[in-house]
């Protein structure tokens, strides 16, 4: 049975890091499509950054390119978003996803699995 359980959000101010963790059971995370997506009242669930199966290949949204750096640790069965030079912008719930098969690695309907979030809130 996948699991996911997200670690790590809390209140950082503008220009400060965080480091989210997403531990993952019940599969190995090199072997499914996985991502963060964030959400903030009122707006849709946004692809933020993802690894697609089984290869290195990583995807950014353009707000976060070079800001956000997505990471697994196959030993660990964890993975991991590194956010640098934190904006009021980035404030939202940050989500994990996962699934066995995926065509766009941003595309919310493509996962099957989700954690239950994890808050960031970033102050000016």
């Amino acid at each position: 049975q996948v699991h996911l359980v997200e670690s790590g959000g809390d209140s950082v101010q503008a220009g400060g890091s965080l480091r989210l963790s997403c531990a993952a059971s019940g599969y190995r995370v090199r072997d499914y499509c996985m991502a963060w997506f964030r959400q903030v009242p009122g707006r849709e669930r946004e692809g933020v950054a993802g690894f697609y199966r089984q290869t290195d290949n990583t995807y950014y949204a353009n707000s976060v390119k070079d800001r956000f750096t997505i990471s697994r640790d196959n030993a660990k069965n964890t993975l991991y978003l590194q956010m640098n030079s934190l904006k009021t912008e980035d404030n939202g719930m940050y989500y994990c996803a996962a699934d066995p098969l995926c065509t766009i690695v941003h595309r919310q309907e493509d996962y099957n699995y989700w954690g239950k979030g994890t808050q960031v809130t970033v102050t000016s």
